[in-house]
């Protein structure tokens, strides 16, 4: 194992020992601020089609967010996870139209658009555990958002990439491999911050 996968390992247990420690005030208040501070980016609210996810365990919460941008008319795809751990799409039909998966996931019932779809959005909502000063996102490690990452590439477009995070969960500097991609925006509860174009 590289020092950097290693690094990366170390990081990942010690953000999720953090969040496991948020009350749920703490998470209500953060998923309150992010969805407000997230509504006002133009990213979001000139966007036709946007690429989210349903938080799950201690993530800052997705759900208001998702809602008000389907009462808005804005598309929202949401990921189904596959078997190798590729995330296929299908639109978000409210909250009544999601279901538990055996691996503790909320997925949407609908038809499945598949992988290629999220190459259609204008923005896309990725989770994290951090980010860094120059965009570097910080997953869990399964991989699924690498490859979508590596799907948008493929397909030449460019949509918008914006993590959603606590405010801790900004670092100066992360471990990096070369297929880590940065992000435009990270929304906290505290604010946005943007980086460099890519």
């Amino acid at each position: 194992m590289s020092d950097n996968n290693a690094g990366k390992r170390e990081l990942r247990e010690g953000l999720l020992q953090v969040r496991r420690g948020l009350t749920p005030d703490d998470r209500t208040e953060a998923e309150r601020a992010i969805a407000q501070h997230a509504l006002d980016l133009p990213e979001l609210s000139e966007a036709r089609t946007v690429a989210a996810y349903v938080s799950m365990g201690g993530e800052p919460g997705t759900r208001a967010l998702l809602d008000v941008l389907r009462e808005r008319g804005e598309r929202v795809l949401l990921p189904v996870l596959l078997p190798d751990n590729d995330l296929d799409w299908a639109a978000y039909e409210g909250s009544g139209a999601l279901v538990r998966t055996a691996r503790g996931l909320y997925e949407p019932t609908g038809p499945r658009l598949g992988p290629a779809a999220v190459t259609g959005a204008d923005t896309v909502l990725l989770p994290g555990l951090a980010v860094d000063g120059r965009g570097l996102r910080l997953g869990r490690g399964g991989g699924s958002y690498d490859r979508v990452l590596a799907r948008l590439d493929a397909a030449g477009v460019r949509p918008a990439l914006v993590v959603l995070l606590y405010a801790h969960e900004v670092l100066d500097r992360l471990p990096d491999e070369p297929h880590d991609r940065p992000v435009d925006a990270v929304v906290t509860p505290v604010g946005v911050r943007r980086f460099g174009k890519r």
